[in-house]
């Protein structure tokens, strides 16, 4: 297998995602369409329109020469995607996506003026002198911190801009920038499946289906434990091979060449912890407000542009070198950013030609003929596939649960299964799926191929949809 993934050459990532979208566009030529009626309702602070059970009709399709190259919309009907809505397919994605968009781009050039100051890189320098005589103590402590941050707060987003300094942490502990990737992009990604508190996957799932938050944090938190131990184990035994054989590496020509990145030895000063000390203070926060006071990305932004004028006071950055560090950081975040954009093109086409909730359809009615453990398995099956087509976690919640809530009460299986069916579906195949934005911007910062990613993730990946299905089997017995 891993010689087969080897051999594959993935176009970049604008070409990659452009050729889905083409793909998802002829699907709405062939695939039925149907819609669900849906009502607003209300989910802490956020708004979401939500599928009502029982309502799916199919609608009839629309064609006209005109409707393929301009769009011809007809009442009571749907229409396949036009080729002037395929093209417009990326600039409205661009759009939907545009609060994450000027998030990464905020948060990008927050970063930058960080990375100015010297604070990263003194830390980072200081955390090696602690800890570089063990890589797989810096490797549990990183992995275990990030994994953390999205199990709980749903970090994921928040992380892109770090991945050049995961980087230059993986090349000092002698390891290749897979290795370096995983540190953040993997342990981020299990965290983030493993949701104990996630308030974008898991409470708005919980609070779709009419349960209690949080009300089964215990098997949460063991399932976290176990899932983060087979990630860290897999990821040190990657970096173990790589040491003892370099050629061992999928990416066994690469130079790791970080001469663009400032990783000089950086000695740790008053004015670096004094930046320290208050981005801390200010993240922290952050994470509190987004639990406490329903913060969302604009409010996220605000405070990350807090923590840069607070570094630039601290480190007394001259307004001139501050403003150039914070344009240069959005700069090295611009494909990054456009790449969320461009995966969001997908769902608008899905939506444009009407066939999103027919596959909803199909798999809800399938699922009815099977056992409890089967279908509780074929839920996380059906989630993962359709993580493919949305790439969202409270999208694909307001989605699917009200679907799967009451089929699990039909089918004999609690509420809580299929909720945790919606988090492992949704959150692990971020890690592999190309119309994930996140994975596909990392990849770009990290200049590592999909296929390389691939061969190193695909095994773990099985690995870790197994567990899932184990610990699904298990709570269809508890719950």
């Amino acid at each position: 297998m891993e010689s087969r993934l080897g051999k594959i050459k993935i176009p970049h990532v604008f070409v990659l995602l452009l050729g889905v979208i083409f793909f998802t566009a002829l699907l709405t030529y062939i695939t039925p369409s149907g819609q669900y009626e849906r009502v607003e309702k209300k989910v802490g602070s956020l708004t979401r329109n939500v599928v009502q059970p029982g309502t799916y009709q199919t609608l009839p399709k629309h064609y006209s020469i005109k409707a393929i190259f301009l769009g011809d919309k007809k009442e009571g009907y749907a229409e396949p995607e036009s080729i002037l809505g395929f093209l417009s397919s990326i600039p409205r994605g661009m759009q939907d996506a545009a609060d994450i968009i000027f998030f990464i781009f905020i948060i990008g050039g927050t970063f930058g003026i960080l990375q100015r100051s010297g604070m990263i890189a003194a830390f980072l320098h200081k955390l090696l002198d602690m800890f570089g005589h063990s890589s797989t103590l810096l490797t549990i402590i990183i992995m275990t911190v990030v994994a953390v941050g999205g199990s709980t707060l749903g970090m994921g987003e928040e992380f892109i801009p770090l991945v050049p300094i995961f980087l230059i942490v993986s090349k000092e502990m002698g390891f290749d920038r897979i290795y370096g990737l995983a540190l953040v992009m993997l342990a981020a990604d299990v965290g983030f499946a493993a949701a104990t508190t996630n308030p974008f996957t898991v409470n708005i799932a919980q609070g779709i289906a009419e349960l209690p938050l949080n009300s089964d944090i215990p098997f949460r938190a063991v399932f976290l434990v176990v899932i983060l131990f087979i990630s860290i184990s897999y990821t040190l035994r990657y970096g173990k091979r790589i040491k003892k054989d370099p050629s061992a590496s999928y990416m066994p020509h690469d130079n790791f060449d970080l001469s663009h990145l400032n990783h000089e030895k950086v000695v740790l000063n008053t004015a670096h912890i004094r930046v320290m000390i208050s981005s801390i203070v200010i993240f922290v926060f952050i994470l509190y407000a987004v639990q406490t006071f329903d913060w969302w990305l604009n409010e996220m932004s605000a405070a990350f542009l807090f923590m840069g004028i607070m570094a630039v006071v601290f480190s007394r950055m001259s307004v001139k070198e501050a403003t150039n560090a914070f344009v240069k950081g959005m700069e090295e975040m611009v494909v990054a950013a456009l790449v969320v954009g461009f995966a969001r093109g997908i769902q608008v086409v899905l939506q444009d030609g009407q066939i999103l909730d027919t596959v909803i359809h199909g798999a809800a009615t399938s699922l009815k003929h099977f056992h409890n453990i089967i279908a509780a398995q074929g839920m996380l099956i059906f989630q993962t596939v359709l993580n493919f087509f949305i790439p969202s976690g409270s999208g694909q919640a307001a989605v699917t649960m009200p679907l799967m809530a009451p089929l699990a009460d039909v089918l004999g299986l609690s509420r809580e299964t299929a909720v945790f069916a919606f988090t492992c579906g949704d959150g692990f195949s971020n890690s592999i799926v190309p119309t994930s934005g996140v994975l596909m911007a990392m990849l770009s910062l990290a200049h590592i191929p999909l296929s390389s990613w691939w061969r190193f993730m695909m095994p773990l990946f099985g690995q870790l949809m197994l567990a899932s299905a184990v610990f699904l089997a298990i709570s269809v017995y508890i719950y």
